[in-house]
């Protein structure tokens, strides 16, 4: 099989990466300042995107070349021929556009005296850019730590410090329509399915769970050993990746296992199938190409485009 194409476009560790709708290009962001974008066929720079003046927290494209980033420097910006600067009084901690590209949500983090909001922006509306929101929502109660769009735009499905995950409508209200709290400790991580019907979670109680987008029913869990940074749902098999583990000095308690994972699992029977090797430290983000193969970006500052053997799209896991 293809030996992983190395992306090495950061000085710190990588915090997400995306790919656009095609696959054609594969973002990154990390604790360095900059936004990368990378052609994900040979894994060339195609440009950088600088600007933040703090560790970039998240990235998204739409289906255009517009692409958001959240930074630690209190600020969202949006790129595109023209910039949008959307300031906060806190790091702005997740983002992203909804299905059709014309609404932007991020939330902020909870510190300095400032709460977490959940922001909402109709990219239509130009008066919206200069930093006012339809819709601004509190959490008061335990911070978002990640978030994603619904199915049609109507809501965002977000992750809390506290194991929770809600859905909070996207429209002038701004309410929590479900609730659902299975993970006993902080989620670092929620992506969708393709159809975008299904999300999968990642959480620092060392599982991963899939969930109904729409009812939020609570549909399998993928159990490790370790914390999981980051998992995703492959779009053309019954398979999650999940990425994990954490640094030697975060590990206070000698029951948690140092050092890190990458693992996948059959969606259907909840069963470890796989590991792999590569990165150096835990790995922070993981994300599927539209074709299946996926990529991982780790604590030591590198993206890998894995491939797979062609004997892994024929796999089936005995039942």
């Amino acid at each position: 099989s293809q030996k992983p194409i190395l992306l090495q476009g950061h000085e710190r560790s990588i915090t997400q990466i995306k790919y656009n709708r095609e696959g054609d290009l594969l973002f990154s962001v990390a604790k360095d300042t900059v936004a990368n974008v990378w052609y994900s066929v040979n894994g060339e720079r195609l440009g950088t995107y600088n600007g933040h003046t703090g560790a970039v927290w998240c990235v998204d494209c739409d289906d255009t070349k517009n692409v958001l980033t959240g930074s630690a420097d209190n600020s969202c910006r949006l790129w595109d021929k023209q910039l949008a600067l959307l300031n906060t009084n806190s790091a702005v901690r997740t983002c992203g556009f909804d299905f059709s590209g014309n609404i932007i949500m991020f939330s902020t983090d909870k510190q300095m005296g400032y709460q977490c909001f959940l922001n909402f922006f109709d990219l239509r509306d130009p008066q919206q850019m200069d930093n006012n929101p339809y819709l601004s929502v509190p959490c008061s109660e335990c911070k978002i730590t990640s978030a994603v769009w619904g199915p049609l735009g109507e809501f965002v499905i977000a992750g809390h410090e506290n194991g929770e995950i809600n859905q909070f409508s996207a429209k002038q209200s701004g309410e929590i329509l479900k609730k659902a709290k299975e993970h006993t400790r902080q989620i670092n991580d929620i992506q969708s399915s393709v159809d975008l019907t299904m999300v999968i979670t990642a959480s620092k109680d060392n599982t991963s769970k899939l969930f109904d987008s729409n009812s939020l029913d609570h549909i399998k869990t993928f159990r490790t050993d370790r914390p999981v940074n980051s998992a995703a749902i492959s779009p053309i098999m019954d398979h999650v990746v999940m990425g994990g583990g954490q640094e030697a000095m975060d590990v206070t308690t000698t029951s948690t296992r140092i050092g890190k994972f990458e693992a996948f699992f059959h969606a259907a029977y909840e069963e470890e199938f796989g590991r792999v090797k590569g990165h150096f430290g835990p790995i922070n983000c993981v994300a599927f190409h539209p074709d299946g193969k996926y990529s991982s970006g780790g604590e030591d500052g590198y993206v890998r485009i894995h491939y797979f053997d062609p004997h892994y799209f024929d796999f089936e896991l005995e039942a």
